[in-house]
């Protein structure tokens, strides 16, 4: 797949850090997997992961925390499909 941001180069699998900011509440996942762009860092994340990651800083956002870092391969996961992040990897919910 090529890059839909810089349109220059492949990605390829590889792992990511993403960063969730609402408000005052932040959080970190490490680890998670992602096709990354070569060129200029891109991250696309395959549907299912990115409902686990918005699933998961919602159950800790209801729990009250405000932040947190967690490694995304402890987080339970199910199916496919391509959304984006963009390029500082951060998402917003």
């Amino acid at each position: 797949m090529n890059c839909l941001i810089c349109r220059q180069a492949e990605t390829v699998d590889g792992l990511k850090t993403v960063h969730f900011e609402r408000d005052e509440f932040r959080l970190v996942v490490n680890n998670v997997p992602a096709r990354v762009c070569l060129g200029c860092g891109e991250a696309y994340v395959e549907e299912n992961v990115a409902v686990e990651l918005l699933r998961e800083a919602e159950e800790i956002l209801d729990a009250g925390r405000m932040d947190g870092v967690l490694d995304f391969r402890t987080i339970p996961q199910p199916n496919d499909t391509i959304t984006t992040c963009n390029s500082a990897s951060a998402c917003s919910f």
